[in-house]
């Protein structure tokens, strides 16, 4: 009964507080929903019982003196829709809380509402008449006013359709932008943007597939626009806590690897140890041939089976850098520790020691690709060579 009276009064209470909201400003409605709050939780229930005596510390709601053509925002107490709301008889604390959280939410969401029409980037490249090819943008935006044939790709800008393109539409570091009256007849791929057709439906084949990922759409643009910045990253509070998040997260799952197979993490320690070109070589090999065979497979065998081996090929190379990055920093870990600190006993130190040296080599300006690209094939050619011994005990 009380859950129903609360939905029946609670549009009233979400249009209160949105009038509130477009008139008086935020200070006012909160003072507004604290006023609510006390007269909520310090009535009685149901208006029987006997009243609990405030403190002199508690906040009473006084209204204010109502202004000349204007409401106070404490004076509307005296609204009969306010008057619906005290008449709830009193619940739980948390339910109330709840009640008053969903206000908040309620203006909140109306503020950050979408506006009814997408600008688009004002210096877009402007593809006009008729074009029979693939129309590309390379760091800048395009607007098709005319007709193209094929499709139209943008990377790190946005795509505008205020025409026709029969193929394809993709964004990748921006936005996929289609105004009213414009077709687009084939698929729709955004990634680090959004795809905005208005409010009306869009001009679509209805067996076209949309795709979209709208995460990192600033950094995606930039990366796009300015390529080389990947190799030179920025030394930021963002970049160092990320390197830090990355120590961690490898020294965790060294440890949880070490402890689970001792035996063979030692045993590949020792064989890079020893055999560090062959290793290096092996896991070489083995990356061409895995990607070799798996673009063969995707482009003979069916769909199905392509992409089965596809994301068989890599879970292995998953699974290979998991093993072999564990591996270097053991063995790093152990050269650092005879090399600087001898007397150092502790295999847990000597593991991290050699996770934030990989992570630090991994970090350096226009060296991080080549690091990276060592410890993906070194890991490949220790999880190749990786003798497993398994004994099956009888019951």
């Amino acid at each position: 009964m009380i859950a129903n009276r609360i939905i029946y009064h609670f549009p009233f209470v979400g249009l209160r507080v949105l009038s509130l909201w477009e008139r008086v400003g935020v200070r006012d409605v909160a003072e507004h929903l604290r006023n609510l709050f006390f007269l909520i939780v310090r009535r009685p229930a149901g208006g029987k019982g006997r009243v609990r005596k405030l403190s002199a510390l508690t906040p009473h709601p006084s209204p204010l003196p109502k202004g000349e053509g204007e409401e106070s925002p404490t004076n509307c107490w005296r609204d009969p829709k306010w008057k619906m709301i005290l008449s709830v008889p009193r619940v739980g604390v948390l339910k109330q809380i709840a009640l008053l959280s969903i206000l908040l939410l309620t203006f909140v969401a109306a503020q950050a509402q979408a506006p009814d029409d997408h600008p688009g980037d004002p210096q877009a490249r402007v593809i006009d008449g008729v074009s029979n090819s693939t129309v590309f943008g390379l760091g800048q935006s395009i607007r098709i006013t005319g007709t193209v044939r094929q499709g139209a790709i943008a990377f790190g800008g946005d795509v505008i359709v205020e025409g026709t393109v029969d193929g394809d539409v993709a964004a990748i570091g921006g936005s996929v932008i289609q105004r009213e009256g414009s077709r687009i007849g084939g698929d729709v791929i955004v990634v680090g943007g959004i795809y905005y057709h208005g409010k009306s439906a869009p001009g679509r084949d209805p067996q076209s597939v949309t795709i979209m990922y709208a995460g990192y759409e600033d950094q995606l643009r930039h990366v796009m626009r300015e390529p080389f910045s990947l190799l030179h990253p920025q030394l930021t509070p963002a970049f160092l806590g990320l390197r830090l998040l990355a120590i961690l997260f490898w020294f965790v799952v060294s440890l949880a690897l070490t402890a689970v197979m001792p035996n063979t993490v030692s045993r590949a320690v020792a064989r890079l140890n020893l055999a560090r070109v062959r290793v290096a070589l092996i896991g070489l090999l083995g990356l061409v041939v895995i990607t070799g065979g798996v673009i063969g497979c995707l482009l003979i065998l069916p769909e199905v089976i392509g992409f089965l081996i596809s994301i068989l090929a890599l879970l292995l190379l998953l699974v290979a850098t998991l093993f072999g990055r564990v591996v270097i920093f053991a063995a790093t870990g152990q050269w650092l520790q005879r090399r600087f600190l001898p007397k150092l006993k502790s295999e847990s130190i000597t593991l991290l020691m050699g996770i934030a040296f990989w992570v630090a080599m991994a970090s350096l300006p226009f060296v991080w690709p080549i690091v990276i690209g060592g410890l993906i094939v070194a890991g490949l050619g220790l999880a190749l060579t990786a003798r497993y011994r398994i004994s099956w005990k009888k019951p």
